[in-house]
């Protein structure tokens, strides 16, 4: 284990009084509180466990290579719909102010004219270099969120390899591309450790495994599914899937790496390993209205070019809580 890593673990799983008294008010496990605490400081922690408390609005990504967004706003909108443009975060995201029916439902939605996808999801992909042409990777692709983004926002043109080792995953993967009515595309059902795709690419997106804490309000069973260790075995798949993602780039490349987590050991420590053992590596400003990442953490000084990397927090966002970070690799 990374020594950096122990420390902050040790010191968040002795949680202070206020940290476990919050902990047992919202219905978390202490360490992670104290986490929270340490990040955001305990004057604005009770924001972020008050808007977790809220549900997470409905979203969708209007598909502008089959249907121009505004008639697809007219067309729901008579159906009963009412929709908010969220440009901030996509020029083809709308927030679903109201549903009359499931936004899964329509004859829009089986038409591939939309996406149902969280808001600081679909951001992420604006992150990218997206070459037209050129080869582009999409490390963890089910269920097709940001790999039929990838698609829709390269017209198609580009060829986007989308890797995903489950094969109950693969098959929603499939149907949402096919749905959204893509063509240029290749699905691997692989595990990324296993690839050998040395210098290949033009693009990488590696929306990593996480913890899903960035859900909570969707899934309230996150508050307490994943205990330290677990948070120990996720921050350590996502540094190995960080170095395939950085073998797997051409010299020049971007890598996106982003993680749905509030947690600062699935995103800026994955970032800070990366950094030390890659001198070719640098960090791009990311260009989404994603707060600073944190460089301090328990009183350890990460290295101060993660400031560069962005998070998205619902109590100041209003979505999904995510880490993102854009990456080059030096010719």
């Amino acid at each position: 284990m990374d020594d950096k890593i122990r420390i902050v673990l040790e010191r968040a799983r002795n949680a202070s009084y206020t940290a476990r008294k919050l902990a047992e008010k919202y219905g978390y496990l202490p360490y992670m509180i104290e986490r929270y605490i340490e990040m955001l400081g305990q004057d604005n922690v009770i924001d972020l466990l008050e808007a977790n408390e809220s549900p997470l609005p409905e979203t969708i990504r209007c598909n502008d290579y089959l249907i121009d967004c505004n008639e697809l706003k007219t067309r729901l909108e008579e159906k009963g719909f009412r929709l908010t443009p969220i440009p901030q975060f996509s020029r083809y995201g709308y927030r679903v102010d109201h549903a009359p029916i499931s936004i899964g439902a329509t004859h829009e939605y089986l038409q591939g004219y939309y996406y149902v996808q969280g808001a600081s999801s679909m951001s992420i992909v604006h992150a990218m270099d997206l070459p037209v042409p050129g080869t582009i990777i999409d490390m963890a692709a089910a269920p097709g969120g940001k790999s039929t983004q990838i698609l829709q926002m390269t017209r198609d043109k580009s060829l986007l390899i989308a890797v995903e080792k489950n094969p109950k995953r693969i098959k929603s993967l499939r149907s949402n591309i096919q749905r959204m009515r893509f063509s240029n595309y290749i699905l691997l059902r692989k595990d990324n450790l296993s690839l050998d795709f040395s210098n290949l690419f033009d693009s990488v997106l590696l929306d990593a495994p996480s913890t899903g804490e960035g859900i909570i309000r969707k899934d309230p069973r996150r508050k307490k599914s994943r205990d330290i260790l677990d948070l120990i075995k996720i921050h350590e798949l996502q540094v190995k899937m960080l170095k395939k993602a950085i073998e797997f780039a051409k010299p020049g490349a971007s890598i996106v790496y982003a993680a749905c987590s509030l947690a600062a050991e699935e995103g800026e420590f994955v970032i800070n390993r990366i950094l030390e053992e890659y001198p070719e590596i640098e960090i791009e400003p990311h260009g989404l209205i994603a707060s600073q990442a944190i460089t301090e953490y328990f009183g350890l000084i990460l290295d101060d070019r993660i400031k560069k990397c962005g998070r998205y927090w619902p109590h100041i966002h209003g979505y999904e809580g995510f880490f993102v970070c854009k990456l080059r690799k030096k010719k």
